[in-house]
């Protein structure tokens, strides 16, 4: 495991991700309209639209639960390990555009973690990263 942080589920994540700025020292790492990642020293927390996409249907809600991301050098390698393991498997491993090969998985409470490895984003992402 290369990294852990929590992901919120918002409906105003630029809202929310500016209280974490102002009021607990965070940086902005990366920011669109639909995802904000930030760092305070080696904590990160990241704010996630709601209603986006890689969400899978069903868990696209407001605080509802937790979505945990877990950073590792083979997300490829991960996925064969964890779908033999018995975890609902939400959303298949792909490749997306902003930057991650990736793939979620459900444990039990509902919460979802998913599984990262990171990628080179294109070009249309390739500017919102600081």
């Amino acid at each position: 495991m290369k990294s852990f942080y929590p992901v919120v589920q918002v409906e105003n994540p630029s809202e929310v991700a500016q209280v974490f700025v102002e009021c607990f020292g965070f940086e902005e790492t990366f920011a669109t309209d639909w995802y904000i990642s930030l760092r305070n020293g080696v904590h990160e927390l990241a704010v996630l639209d709601a209603t986006h996409e890689t969400i899978p249907e069903g868990f696209r809600s407001a605080c509802r639960g937790v979505l945990l991301n877990i950073e590792v050098d083979d997300a490829s390698a991960q996925f064969s390990r964890l779908r033999v393991s018995g975890l609902p498997v939400r959303l298949a491993l792909r490749d997306e555009p902003f930057g991650q090969r990736h793939f979620i998985v459900e444990v039990p409470g509902g919460i979802l973690v998913d599984i990262i490895e990171e990628i080179p984003p294109a070009a249309e992402f390739a500017a919102a990263f600081a």
